[in-house]
C-alpha cells in the first residue's frame, strides 16, 4: 500500500501536461460562436472538433491569426484535427457556424491543445537507464493514464451521439404512432357515419312509399 502511494506522489509531483482546453457547447442555429487564445511564437498547437448532436452532424470552422491571415478553414465537417505551429505571439481566434442551418442547432465538441507535454522526468531521455524501479512505475502508469483518457473522451462522445440518435427515433416513433392513430380514428368516424347513411336512406325510402 506504502508502495503504491510512493508511485502516485511522484507521479503527482512530476506531471507536467500542456496547456489545453475540453469543451462542449450548444451552437443555435443561424448562430456563430467564436474562442480566443494568447500564444507565444513557436509554439505547437492542435484543436480537434466534433459535432455531437443536431442536424446532419456538420458544422463550419474557421481559424485566424493574429494578424487576420486564415490558417484553417472547411465548411459542413462532421469532425476533423488541424495542427499547426505559430508564428507571431498574439490572439489566435477560431470560430464555429451554423449560420447555414435554419432549424436545428448543434452540440459541438472541442479539444484545444497549446504546447507540447514535457517529459515527466527531467532528461528521461538521457538517463533512460538510470530510472528507479519507482520512476519506472510512474512512469508507466502516466503513460497508460493518458490512453484511458482519450478512450473516456471518444467514448462519451459516441454515447453523446448515440443517445441523441435513440432520443431522435423515439420521438419519430412517437409521431408515427400519434399520426397512425389519429387516422385509425378518422377512418372509424367515417365508417360509423357512412353505415349510418345507409339506414337513413332506407328508412327515407320505406316512408315515402
Amino acid at each position: 500500500m506504502s508502495y503504491l502511494l510512493e508511485i502516485l506522489v511522484i507521479l503527482g509531483l512530476y506531471c507536467n501536461f500542456a496547456l489545453g482546453v475540453e469543451l462542449t457547447f450548444e451552437l443555435p442555429d443561424n448562430a456563430r460562436d467564436c474562442f480566443h487564445e494568447v500564444i507565444d511564437k513557436d509554439v505547437k498547437c492542435t484543436i480537434e472538433f466534433q459535432v455531437i448532436t443536431g442536424g446532419n452532424y456538420d458544422v463550419d470552422l474557421e481559424l485566424k491569426s493574429p494578424s487576420g491571415q486564415i490558417l484553417y478553414k472547411d465548411v459542413k465537417k462532421q469532425y476533423d484535427s488541424f495542427t499547426w505551429t505559430t508564428d507571431m505571439r498574439g490572439e489566435y481566434t477560431f470560430c464555429f457556424s451554423n449560420e447555414f442551418s435554419t432549424y436545428s442547432h448543434k452540440t459541438v465538441y472541442f479539444d484545444f491543445q497549446v504546447g507540447e507535454e514535457k517529459p515527466l522526468l527531467p532528461d528521461m531521455g538521457a538517463h533512460a537507464k538510470a530510472l528507479t524501479q519507482l520512476e519506472s512505475s510512474a512512469v508507466t502508469i502516466h503513460e497508460a493514464m493518458k490512453v484511458v483518457i482519450d478512450y473516456q473522451t471518444h467514448h462519451r462522445l459516441r454515447e453523446g451521439q448515440g443517445r441523441s440518435f435513440a432520443e431522435g427515433l423515439n420521438e419519430r416513433v412517437q409521431y408515427w404512432s400519434i399520426g397512425q392513430t389519429v387516422v385509425i380514428l378518422i377512418i372509424g368516424i367515417g365508417q360509423v357515419l357512412v353505415l349510418r347513411s345507409f339506414f337513413s336512406d332506407k328508412k327515407s325510402v320505406s316512408v315515402h312509399t
